[in-house]
């Protein structure tokens, strides 16, 4: 096993070279029951199948503004969720919020329903219960094996699969529903667009690969970016952390929304996300979102193996079957990556700087398989950001405390993040 933890090493394993390196059969092996026959396990013709497909749809001009609207609609829930707790002097917990929000909106695009998380926000929902319980089950199964025996033995498998079942079942009655009611609404949601989609045989998809390519997008969608907005809530307002950078936010916020909704035009014209995206690219979320994605990447360590012998930029000989591993997590805090300041949250180091390589920024992959999600990302992002702040401030309940996360696929926060709401009072408050 080879540890690449450096820009060139990794820009010419994930683009440069990029056919030499593949998921492989362990890697599906361990995540099989969560992603099925999905894009982020597939390797060869069939991912770029797949991957043709999916940036035809997440190209759509129509279907960006679909998501605006549902981002929209699942945000106002949130906001208002806040601003309840913000009267009655609750906390809460931010990430648990932040979750609920990209399933349910993820469950509105996906499948034209929502799962309901926010309007019980006290009640639990099977379907994220068994998805949870799933990716933390496939997330051991990485750093264990013999996972094999070891569920055998626990109880572990037999809990899996009803987890697998549970989430499958689901898809399949919503899709086996469309089939027989057809599509009726002015804009097509994801389902409805794979369902129309023919493959190279002009023949069309199967239900069950249907069910699991939308269930891909929902697990890579949901947790990553859920993570990214807690952690940087947390770096905004912990101990040490300077109050200009959230007092632009309020201003830039302010500036452009005017006291109303975002919308994707406003997207477009927020500065925050503009001006401070410059030295990247159009389509990556804003620097307050990048700079906790460059510390705390919603995928922190990832892994691809050798299929043909190669040599690595700094000398290093990988022999076909090896793997080459890697971590974000570590990269974005190498002082020899990023200088001295590397562990700091500071939006100036992205301010008028020349755009990082892909090796370097490695948050959202590079090369072939970079994350075809960022503009989904970025607008959902974005959309939440810009309602809690028109409206709200928030505070953590322990600024000191670093949350602590789980060792898994994605960089959960083990305990939460609890805050404090407080109403913002700017020119465009209501009375009330």
């Amino acid at each position: 096993m080879i540890q690449g933890d450096t820009p060139e090493n990794l820009e010419h394993v994930l683009k440069t070279n990029f056919w030499a390196y593949e998921k492989g059969p362990t890697f599906k092996g361990a995540l099989g029951d969560l992603f099925g026959d999905g894009i982020f396990v597939a390797d060869g013709h069939d991912w770029k199948f797949q991957r043709k497909l999916a940036s035809h749809i997440f190209n759509v001009k129509a279907f960006r503004e679909y998501t605006s609207d549902v981002f929209v609609i699942e945000g106002q829930r949130v906001v208002d969720y806040l601003t309840k707790a913000a009267d009655e002097g609750t906390v809460v917990d931010l990430h648990e919020l932040f979750l609920k929000f990209t399933l349910d909106s993820f469950g509105t695009i996906s499948f034209g329903k929502s799962f309901g998380c926010l309007e019980s926000m006290d009640e639990k929902v099977d379907f994220a219960v068994s998805f949870d319980d799933l990716t933390a089950t496939c997330s051991d199964r990485l750093l264990d094996p013999l996972w094999k025996i070891r569920e055998s033995l626990t109880g572990v498998h037999k809990k899996a699969m009803y987890d697998k079942d549970l989430i499958g079942k689901h898809a399949l009655a919503i899709i086996e529903k469309r089939r027989r009611e057809g599509y009726h609404a002015e804009k097509k949601d994801l389902l409805q667009l794979f369902m129309e989609v023919r493959d190279e045989n002009g023949q069309p998809l199967t239900d069950d690969y249907i069910a699991s390519i939308i269930l891909n997008a929902t697990i890579a969608g949901r947790d990553t970016t859920a993570q990214a907005l807690s952690w940087m809530f947390y770096l905004l307002n912990r101990d040490g952390s300077n109050p200009e950078d959230k007092t632009q936010l309020f201003e830039e916020v302010d500036n452009v929304l005017q006291g109303g909704i975002p919308s994707y035009e406003t997207y477009k014209q927020l500065k925050f996300a503009e001006a401070w995206s410059r030295a990247l690219t159009n389509n990556l979320p804003s620097i307050p979102v990048q700079l906790g994605l460059r510390l705390y990447p919603s995928v922190p360590r990832n892994m691809k193996q050798c299929v043909q012998d190669d040599v690595l930029p700094d000398g290093t000989r990988i022999y076909k079957g090896e793997w080459f591993t890697w971590s974000s997590y570590v990269m974005g805090r190498s002082e020899l990556i990023w200088g001295p300041d590397a562990k700091e949250y500071k939006p100036s180091r992205w301010i008028n700087s020349e755009k990082p390589s892909q090796g370097k920024f490695s948050s959202f992959h590079a090369g072939p398989r970079v994350c075809i999600g960022q503009q989904f990302a970025t607008i959902e992002a974005m959309t939440i950001i810009a309602m809690i702040l028109s409206k709200l401030d928030i505070t953590l309940v322990n600024p000191s405390k670093v949350p602590p996360y789980g060792v898994s696929l994605t960089m959960p926060m083990l305990e939460g993040l609890p805050v404090r709401i407080k109403r913002r009072q700017t020119s465009f408050s209501k009375e009330e």
